[in-house]
């Protein structure tokens, strides 16, 4: 088991102040990783940053915008020199409009790309930079199904996730050499705060995913914790450039009917 102890290591979560950013935080913290969380949101950060000292867990947290070059590298500085390394990096923060194509301005569509996908690699391009120099590092891109497939209405999120997909892999080619891997997980649908409005009996989009959803259910946000800490440990150490899709088996199957 110690292949997953993630002791003495110190992880920078991007968004991890609620939903599944909060979950694959604590999964990290609770093998034994410091975290560094980022956010845009004071009032959020604090929120998080209780909730994780009230679980004993060891935390910092940075305010500032991933799609700011200057600011992020501004803060990763501060964090080099408040913890004196980085080993772990999880870009998690993001952000979806649900708008159609035809009806989508060209400014949302860039705001999408640059936090989905510009923030990604501004990150990992200065976090990166100390992981070459110490031949040690896990970069973890949180990616997406529509990293795989399409939509109706996602169309400058897919493009993004589509993106952060290949840039794992490009990446993972040019950092292997400095034993740093990149890797990706893919959550299906999850049960959040954000999606509890429609996972009532009745919804067509509730039923529509636990139809399509082999496993029958809505993902738990604790369900990605273990991909998370995999990846970001010794267990992982051969494994580069891949996604890893946390879906209870949506990709895998083309659905079922409905009364089967």
């Amino acid at each position: 088991m110690n292949l997953f102890d993630l002791s003495g290591k110190v992880a920078v979560v991007t968004g991890g102040t609620h939903g599944l950013g909060m979950a694959m935080a604590e999964g990290l913290a609770a093998a034994g990783a410091e975290l560094a969380i980022t956010s845009t949101t004071p009032s959020k950060l604090d929120e998080a940053l209780e909730y994780y000292h009230s679980k004993g867990y060891k935390a910092t947290g940075y305010i500032f915008d991933v799609t700011d070059e200057l600011e992020a590298a501004q803060k990763v500085a501060l964090m080099e020199a408040t913890h004196g390394k980085i080993d772990i990096l999880v870009n998690n923060a993001g952000i979806i409009k649900r708008i159609p194509a035809v009806d989508m301005e060209v400014e949302d569509f860039r705001k999408v790309i640059d936090v989905d996908l510009t923030g990604p690699f501004i990150m990992s391009k200065l976090i990166g930079k100390h992981m070459i120099k110490r031949k040690s590092g896990k970069i973890i891109n949180i990616c997406s199904m529509m990293s795989e497939l399409g939509r109706d209405n996602v169309v400058a999120y897919a493009s993004a996730k589509g993106g952060l997909k290949m840039l794992t892999k490009n990446l993972a080619t040019e950092w292997a050499k400095h034993n740093i891997q990149v890797n990706g997980i893919g959550p299906g649908y999850f049960a959040t705060s954000q999606t509890e409005p429609i996972r009532v009996d009745g919804n067509p989009f509730n039923e529509f995913i636990i139809s399509r959803t082999p496993e029958g259910r809505w993902g738990n946000p604790e369900d990605l914790a273990g991909t998370a800490i995999f990846l970001a440990s010794d267990a992982s150490k051969f494994i580069n450039g891949q996604i890893i899709y946390v879906d209870g088996g949506i990709l895998a199957t083309i659905g079922k009917p409905s009364n089967e």
